[in-house]
């Protein structure tokens, strides 16, 4: 027999538990819970005779089960917060941002109201689970939050997340090294970095000392230093909770920091999938059109292999561009000495404030800063038509490619 993961939520399984008046004690719906409710948001709103009642769509229970409840039968304090607040932010934006309270006297929602609100419980709820998606995902002790207070967009519909590369058939992303350093107090003198013939990459406080373009020798599996040697710093994941949110100029998603980070921090991992150039050659045509930017070239010895986070990646695949960034890509070995695959890591250039988004130059390669005129065949992303940049920097550059 074989096995594969359902794709539907809980809700959804109850609620077709429900509807066919089916019990299924593994997902909760027993003979005591069968009747149970639970407000799972509120759709609408009406005063009858003097009395207010809300639309409710119970946890776990179909639309078709909907009801309306008088406002005292209601325990659901933060929920009513967000109906009001949902319902205050669709008028205010009907009315060009202008602030719009409602009189007492209106008995009744419009229907356009009432179906944002359901719609925006419904993208809140959708959220809130792809939250917990991605942290049960991720390997790193930091969190993750998703936020979403510009438009109705939901989590994306073909994306995977992976904590490392995710290697095309044919492709080996660990060429077997079986020896390490035998350091009992790395850096010492035969320790990684030197045996590559470059020096550690971290000073005592464990931030970045060498210059861009330089790569990060790391110890790997196979040393004799433990978890908390000083050269052990992209290996164990990014180190500060981080927040996925929608922009509010077009960008679509990206990420800011909930910490401040120091300079020359390690911040994140750029992973995907690990695919051949003549491969990243035929996705890009396609990503072209669809104005994608996922690609990254793996030229640090060639250009053999090339990074795709269109599906598969972590946080790293919703940071935007900047010609102004405040992150800088180093190369890393690690378990890896292939030169033709280093891991692609992401460090601090400046102090990031909290609650700062952060961002990279897509067209970042080493210590060079490639033009627009340049750049092309060169640039981690191999994008052929032209896209305007809505970086916002002082230095813009006017497009991405």
């Amino acid at each position: 027999a074989w096995y594969v993961p359902c794709l539907a939520s809980l809700e959804t399984l109850q609620e077709l538990c429900r509807k066919e008046n089916l019990r299924c004690k593994s997902i909760g719906i027993t003979n005591r819970s069968l009747k149970s409710y639970e407000v799972e948001y509120l759709c609408d709103y009406k005063v009858e005779e003097g009395t207010e009642y809300y639309l409710v769509k119970w946890k776990g229970w179909p639309e078709s089960s909907n009801t309306w409840e008088p406002q005292k039968n209601l325990k659901c304090p933060l929920l009513l917060q967000n109906f009001l607040s949902d319902k205050d932010e669709y008028l205010s934006r009907v009315r060009e941002g202008k602030a719009l309270k409602v009189r007492n006297h209106v008995k009744a929602l419009k229907p356009a109201v009432a179906d944002y609100i359901v719609k925006k419980a419904k993208q809140r709820i959708a959220l809130q689970r792809w939250k917990e998606e991605l942290n049960r995902k991720k390997n790193h002790k930091a969190m993750i939050l998703v936020e979403n207070t510009v438009d109705l967009e939901g989590p994306p519909l073909d994306f995977y997340y992976i904590n490392e590369y995710k290697p095309a058939p044919g492709i080996n992303v660990i060429n077997g090294i079986t020896t390490g350093c035998e350091c009992t107090d790395c850096p010492a003198e035969k320790c990684c970095p030197k045996e590559a013939g470059f020096i550690l990459a971290y000073n005592k406080q464990k931030k970045l000392k060498i210059q861009p373009g330089l790569p990060i020798y790391e110890c790997n599996s196979f040393c004799r230093c433990g978890p908390d040697c000083p050269n052990r710093i992209v290996q164990k994941g990014t180190p500060y909770s981080l927040c996925i949110f929608r922009t509010n100029n077009g960008r679509g998603w990206g990420v800011k920091t909930l910490q401040k980070i120091k300079t020359n921090s390690f911040v994140m991992e750029y992973v995907g999938e690990v695919i051949t150039s003549e491969e990243a050659e035929r996705r890009g045509q396609l990503y072209d059109n669809q104005g994608n930017t996922y690609l990254f070239d793996l030229d640090y010895d060639s250009d053999e292999f090339t990074v795709d986070a269109a599906r598969y990646g972590n946080v790293s695949h919703f940071v935007n561009h900047s010609c102004d960034p405040n992150l800088q890509v180093f190369n890393v070995f690690i378990d890896n000495l292939d030169l033709r695959l280093p891991r692609i890591a992401l460090f601090s250039t400046r102090t990031i404030k909290a609650g700062e988004e952060l961002t990279f130059d897509y067209q970042m390669k080493g210590s060079i800063d490639l033009t627009s005129d340049s750049a092309d065949g060169l640039s981690p992303s191999r994008k052929r038509i032209r896209t305007v940049c809505k970086c916002g920097a002082v230095c813009c550059r006017g497009y991405l490619n």
